[in-house]
């Protein structure tokens, strides 16, 4: 089944992010720009057992359509059950596979980029899931290997499309590396190459101009911004301008990005209905907005005792105080140059 976002467009993924890509950050990100959603990854163990606590991670609202929920196991009776459980209780657009998780815990449990030593349980586990909720897509991410001496992208892509899975994503890294060095992109273009379904790639995708030389080169037909959005959400509305006309389109003002950063806490605390916890919950997701901002490191050592919004706030006033200060004294320092 060709999942209707791949029409005539080149869809900007969201990519389901551990602790990050909640529902408040995905709407953000679809305000934004960002295309298609995903939650954070699940486990099918513990939606089979009925955790409440996974419960939680599969609430979205209809604005952030189309989203999947990703659910990651190894035992296929379970991931079965559970894809249909999830498409009982909420309804997603999609369920997503996930073979790519590096986290050690996720792993050693056979789950996640694991099962890119066993082919033939990530194989047996994907047909499991799409005959259990057929006509519903099914798409899975993978990594392009286990480590360096086992790079098999390609051959994982196309058991998966023999498994009858619509979409995949590559991230061009292997399980060993984890989240350094650089992703291999041209590994990603053989995996487009050698499947006649859509390939969404991901990997040190950091601006506009990333995106269209990937899509250019590696012939992908969509994009997952990961760390980059955690940073930036408005990167999707960049890469869209960017593909659309050429042109790079601005980054907010400041004062509109400490307008988005109050609005996540904001909503944060409504979601928590607990400022101190919310704003607590919300430290690491300061820091990393800081790094589009002025005096960055200052921020982030301002953010690591932050417990309500008054604090945000009175940050976010210095911030753009101290910034139309050094901008005024910049000013007035060229007429001064122009006279020398």
């Amino acid at each position: 089944m060709l999942l209707p976002w791949f029409f005539e467009k080149f869809p900007l993924y969201l990519a389901p992010m551990a602790g990050v890509s909640d529902k408040i950050f995905r709407q953000l990100c679809k305000e934004y720009g960002a295309d298609v959603l995903t939650t954070e990854f699940v486990s099918a163990e513990g939606i089979f057992r009925r955790n409440a606590r996974t419960r939680e991670y599969l609430d979205f609202d209809e604005i952030e359509r189309p989203i999947g929920v990703q659910l990651f196991g190894a035992d296929r009776n379970h991931m079965a059950e559970a894809a249909c459980q999830v498409v009982d209780w909420v309804d997603p657009d999609f369920i997503d596979l996930n073979f790519g998780c590096p986290v050690k815990k996720v792993v050693s449990r056979n789950g996640g980029s694991a099962l890119l030593k066993d082919c033939a349980t990530l194989a047996s586990v994907a047909a499991a899931v799409v005959r259990a909720i057929a006509p519903l897509p099914v798409t899975a991410k993978i990594r392009i290997g286990w480590d360096a001496s086992s790079i098999n992208a390609t051959r994982v892509a196309c058991l998966l499309v023999d498994a009858g899975v619509a979409a995949i994503t590559v991230h061009g890294r292997t399980r060993a590396q984890g989240y350094a060095g650089a992703a291999d992109w041209d590994v990603i273009g053989e995996v487009a190459a050698a499947v006649p379904i859509p390939v969404i790639g991901n990997g040190d995708l950091s601006s506009a101009d990333d995106v269209a030389k990937r899509r250019r080169e590696a012939g992908v037909a969509g994009a997952m911004i990961g760390r980059a959005a955690m940073r930036a959400p408005w990167i999707f509305n960049q890469i869209k301008e960017y593909l659309a006309s050429g042109k790079m389109a601005d980054a907010p003002s400041l004062s509109q990005k400490w307008n988005l950063v109050m609005r996540h806490c904001q909503f944060a605390v409504r979601e928590f209905g607990a400022e101190e916890s919310a704003i607590r919950s919300m430290r690491a997701r300061l820091m990393a907005y800081s790094w589009t901002m002025p005096r960055a490191k200052r921020l982030r050592e301002n953010f690591a005792h932050v417990s309500t919004l008054a604090e945000v706030e009175a940050i976010a006033e210095e911030n753009i105080s101290n910034e139309q200060i050094m901008g005024r004294e910049q000013e007035n320092a060229i007429p001064a140059l122009l006279l020398s």
